[in-house]
């Protein structure tokens, strides 16, 4: 009977724990990352009257006969459910979404305990604390390399109240834009500018740049003209050129009693003919009458050669005029006349024009000098042949003084001043050229024939063509220096030229402001250099790949700045399609000082800086810890836990790393207690309890009636 007694009283302390346990949840309803437990209840051990016995012959066998002595809490279990989130107007609160605990030191980093609960805060010093006043653990920012390093040990975060950063001079400018790879183009210049103020050092010479090349030079097939119209030159390509319309036929004059005319004309447009005049009839009796016959004769076939013919009165020589401009006369073009010796006129050879074609290999490029027929495939070699020719018309090696530029506005500019030795009225006439297998390349005649003009020696006209350009795009950015300060730099990039099967040249030009320099190289404010593309518009290459620089402000010099373009055979940053140049990306690494005036934390738990200089940067990060068996971990009160030898040891890494939560700022998680759950359970607690009860009073009862029976 007793036992039954002492059964009830053990009911009776089990619900009682169960009871404690359960109003300890309804207690942390509201406890920032309170995980709600469970009392875990077990009977207690058996009296066993009669054992079990197996079956024996004809008998079966039977079960023990055991007496329970009542229930006892075996073990609590703490329930690590995720709790809600609940969002708060404070940036340093954060909360755990899986797994995984804060890490706190209450003996700056000796000891380590771990919390759900997110209330963290900066002290006075700008310890990171909770509401304990224990450390946050994890890793700071390394004032040396700039980085949080999350796999160095965990240590103490802190960060001093007026934290600033230093200068950090810039190291690396990032480009990415595409140039233009089109025969349609938006974007040019003039394909040569003369420096401001600085006229080149002799008229006829274009200004060098830093390595010593014309400026003006670059595959004329890739420049444009003034709408933007590529003249994509093919080779042999080119024009007729003729400072010199009209020369006499030999160097002798007509003679009185001159046999008949028999001279030969050389038409020379790519394919020589030839044209035999001849007269019929009695010779004169004087010089002037002969001359009169023979100017009559070449003049009936001027619709065929374009040549027309005079009798000068003073020389008695026959004057032959070619005006390079006969739209009847196709190959009126170079005029090579022969005359017969019977005829009285000398045995010569004169010519009025001659081919400049383009070269796109640029071997021989430029060659031909005076007298001859000229090849180019740069601007300045063009520009050079027409001056060559120009001022040595008749290859008697004395010079007129005429002078050939290329002015700053990209145009061929021809003046003739006079003062040389055999100055001359001029007579430019340029006309297209074509050939068989070469079509004329109407853009590029279009641009030279406006410098179709008469120059008469000493005057002050001046003869223009139209304007040559080059595809051109810039970028610029302001980068940093060891004292802050900032310097733009601008990159500058022309198109220079086109192979078939390698793809495309730019020139690139970075330049800096003076007084700050770049090198150590004349000019000092500036670099020059090219980017190439591959024919599928990828980067193959580039150069200067980085500069020194030294802004001569006292602030560190030979500065370091590398130029990140992209990676070669890939788009990842310059490329050349055809499509419009434009920048899409400019960046670069360095900043000028600044005050810390706020913080934020992202998801992996980095406490990231902002500055008044507009940067931000990670400056520490919030650690966390994995344990085996969380259950295992001991509570001691302000919502800390301790390892025990149950737990297992700490996994420690960042958040939202190897089944590690994910952590959210500007929250906290909420307990995990379900009031309607804990409500209930109380209802079962206390039928339990009274149940237990019963049994106690029952069992008194009968104890009564018992004790009754002596009576």
């Amino acid at each position: 009977m007793l036992k039954s007694l002492y059964a009830g009283v053990s009911g009776l302390q089990s619900h009682q724990i169960a009871m404690d346990v359960e109003s300890n949840n309804i207690a942390n309803v509201n406890t920032t990352g309170f995980k709600y437990s469970r009392a875990n209840f077990s009977d207690l051990l058996a009296q066993t009257r009669s054992i079990a016995t197996a079956p024996q012959g004809d008998l079966g066998g039977k079960n023990a006969v055991q007496v329970g002595l009542g229930s006892t809490v075996s073990s609590m279990t703490t329930i690590f459910s995720q709790g809600s989130i609940q969002n708060s107007d404070k940036n340093t609160d954060v909360a755990i979404q899986g797994d995984g605990f804060f890490i706190v030191s209450p003996d700056n980093g000796s000891n380590y305990k771990y919390t759900r609960a997110g209330d963290f805060k900066f002290d006075a010093e700008g310890n990171f604390v909770d509401n304990n006043g224990f450390i946050v653990q994890g890793w700071v920012r390394d004032a040396v390399t700039g980085k949080v390093d999350s796999t160095a040990p965990i240590e103490s975060i802190q960060i001093p109240p007026g934290l600033t950063t230093p200068a950090s001079p810039t190291s690396d400018v990032v480009l990415k834009a595409n140039l233009n790879a089109g025969i349609l183009v938006e974007s040019f210049s003039p394909a040569y500018t003369v420096p401001s103020g600085l006229p080149p050092a002799a008229p006829t010479e274009p200004a060098l740049d830093s390595a010593g090349n014309p400026i003006a030079s670059g595959d004329l097939g890739v420049l444009f003209n003034d709408t933007g119209e590529g003249f994509a030159l093919q080779s042999g390509q080119g024009i007729w050129a003729s400072f010199l319309t009209s020369a006499q036929s030999g160097a002798g004059a007509v003679l009185a009693g001159a046999g008949e005319l028999d001279i030969t004309f050389t038409l020379d447009d790519g394919v020589t003919t030839q044209q035999v005049i001849t007269t019929g009839g009695l010779p004169g009796n004087t010089a002037a009458e002969n001359g009169a016959r023979y100017v009559s004769a070449i003049n009936a076939q001027t619709p065929t050669t374009g040549i027309s013919a005079t009798y000068n009165t003073v020389s008695g020589a026959i004057d032959l005029v070619n005006t390079n401009s006969s739209s009847s006369a196709s190959h009126n073009i170079r005029l090579t006349a022969i005359g017969n010796v019977n005829s009285g006129l000398g045995v010569a050879t004169t010519t009025t024009a001659y081919r400049y074609q383009y070269n796109p290999t640029g071997a021989n490029g430029g060659a031909g000098g005076n007298g001859n027929d000229k090849t180019f495939r740069s601007i300045s070699d063009l520009r050079n042949q027409l001056e060559i020719q120009g001022n040595d018309h008749d290859g008697d090696a004395a010079l007129s003084g005429l002078t050939v530029i290329i002015n700053s506005q990209g145009k061929i500019e021809i003046s003739n001043p006079g003062g040389g030795a055999d100055e001359y009225d001029v007579n430019l006439a340029i006309t297209g050229f074509s050939a068989v297998g070469i079509t004329e390349n109407t853009r590029f005649t279009r641009n030279l024939e406006a410098l179709n003009a008469v120059l008469p020696s000493g005057s002050t006209g001046k003869a223009f063509s139209q304007s040559f350009n080059a595809a051109t795009h810039s970028s610029s950015i302001d980068i940093f220096d060891s004292l802050g300060s900032k310097h733009t730099v601008r990159m500058e990039f022309r198109k220079t030229s086109v192979n078939a099967s390698t793809g495309s040249t730019w020139s690139m030009k970075i330049s800096v402001p003076l007084p700050a320099t770049i090198d150590n190289t004349s000019p000092f404010e500036e670099k020059t250099g090219s980017i190439r593309f591959n024919s599928d518009g990828s980067l193959a290459t580039f150069n200067p790949p980085n500069v020194s620089f030294t802004a001569n402000n006292g602030s560190s010099p030979d500065q370091q700045v590398s130029f990140s373009f992209g990676t070669s055979n890939l788009f990842d940053g310059m490329t050349s399609f055809d499509s419009r140049s434009s920048t899409s990306g400019i960046s670069q690494d360095g900043f000028t000082g600044g005050d810390l005036v706020g913080i934020r934390i992202d998801q992996s738990g980095t406490i990231v800086g902002s500055f008044s200089n507009g940067r931000s940067f990670g400056l520490a990060q919030v650690g966390m810890a994995k344990f085996t068996n969380n259950e295992g971990l001991s509570t001691e009160g302000g919502s800390v836990y301790i390892q025990t030898a149950n737990s297992g040891d700490p996994i420690i890494g960042s958040a939202a790393t190897s089944g590690r939560g994910f952590i959210q700022s500007s929250a906290l998680e909420a307990s995990n207690v379900d009031l309607s759950r804990s409500l209930t359970q109380l209802i079962i607690i206390q039928r339990g309890y009274q149940a237990n009860g019963k049994t106690i009073t029952t069992s008194d009862t009968l104890l009564e009636t018992l004790i009754g029976l002596k009576r």
